[in-house]
Order: structure tokens, then sequence, then C-alpha cells
């Protein structure tokens, strides 16, 4: 049984969490200001007008609607105090989410990445992201409809972390910008360890949070 300060620690850190992200999320939101109409000077769309209405921009508006709405969503499944309060509306927004992500946001992000103004190893990092952010839902959502609710919950944690990929990513950002680094790889190095990493972290993690638990059985 953990232990109460644990559990303190726990919560504390899960709240941070999700503040950490609704804020970096409404801070992407006031960025769409330059992005309807389009402002071809803006950080983002600089360099893309020669393409832009060619067919990515379908990609591009689609992608900015779901994903603030699959991070808010995610933030709020993975709950599990939201999950025993309102198992209902769990459920519901599971389904919307899991159509987000399937029929909205991989494939734009798929579409987008062939367009990655760094280069193709960014382009290689977005495209496998979207591809495995797609591969995870649907895996959660299968095992949920079988009942197989743990397997369920540890695919939708992988697809939430996948999806926080986009709160990392300005997050080196940022820390790139402030250590005054302005280094061509930090792009394309961010665009794999911004959802590689974290994903290797909740593995390690998981892997021995199941060790422990099978030995104090076996105690």
């Amino acid at each position: 049984m953990p232990s109460v300060p644990f559990l303190a620690t726990s919560r504390l850190l899960a709240v941070l969490t999700a503040v950490l992200i609704l804020k970096v999320t409404a801070a992407v939101v006031f960025e769409y200001r330059h992005y309807m109409p389009p402002n071809f000077q803006a950080d983002f769309l600089l360099g893309r007008e020669p393409y832009f209405w060619g067919g990515y921009h379908w990609a591009f508006y689609v992608h900015l609607v779901a994903g603030p709405l699959t991070l808010v969503l995610g933030t709020v499944l993975v709950s599990e105090r939201f999950r025993q309060a309102f198992p209902a509306w769990h459920r519901r927004l599971g389904r919307v989410q899991v159509a987000s992500v399937l029929l909205l946001l991989a494939p734009s992000g798929l579409w987008m990445a062939f367009y990655a103004a760094t280069g193709a190893v960014a382009g290689a990092g977005l495209g496998a992201l979207a591809i495995v952010t797609a591969i995870c839902v649907a895996l959660g959502w299968r095992y949920a409809v079988q009942r197989r609710f743990q397997t369920h919950r540890r695919w939708m944690m992988r697809t939430f972390i996948l999806l926080c990929s986009a709160v990392v990513i300005r997050l080196i950002g940022g820390l790139a910008t402030v250590a005054e680094i302005d280094a061509m790889w930090i792009y394309p190095a961010s665009a794999w360890a911004s959802w590689v990493v974290p994903l290797l972290v909740y593995e390690i993690g998981r892997s021995y949070g199941d060790r422990r638990g099978r030995l104090a059985a076996n105690a």
C-alpha cells in the first residue's frame, strides 16, 4: 500500500503536470491569431506560402483543431478520479478521443510531416509519431472493448504521453532559446526526443513497478 506522503506527492505532480499542459496548450492556441488568416511571416508558416494552399492547408487547419482537443481530453481521461466519479462520461469522451486521433490528428500530422521545415530527419520523427500514436490509441480502444481494462489503461497512457510531445517539443525549444542555442540540429533532434524519451521513461518505470509488484506478491 503506497504511503500517504507518496500519494500526496503523486497527486501534486499530477496537478502540476495538468496545469503545465493546459498552460502550454493555451499559449499554442493564442498563436492561432497568426494562422487565421495565415500570416506567412509567422515562425511556423515562414517559407510555407508556395505550397500552403496546395492541400497542406487542409491538414494544417485540421491539426490546429485536433491537437488541443485531444491533449485536453487526454488530460481528463487519464485522471483516475474522473474515471471513478464519471464512468459514463469517461466512456463517451474516450470515444471522442479515439475518433479525433484516428480520423483527424494522426492523418493530418502524417501529412504535415512530409513538409517538415527542418528536413527529412524531423519529418521522419513527426511521421513516426503520428503512426505510433494511431497504433496506441487503436490498441487502447480494442482492449477497452474486450474489457481488458488494465491493458487498456496502459495503451491509453502511452497515447497520452505521445500527445504530450507537443508540449515537450515546445519546452525543448524554450530551453534552447533561453540557453541561446541556435543549432540546426535542435528541432530535428527534438522531433524524436519529445516522444521517444518520455515513452522510454514510462516503459522503464512501468517495468520497474511490475517487477516490484511481483516480488511483493511472492514475498
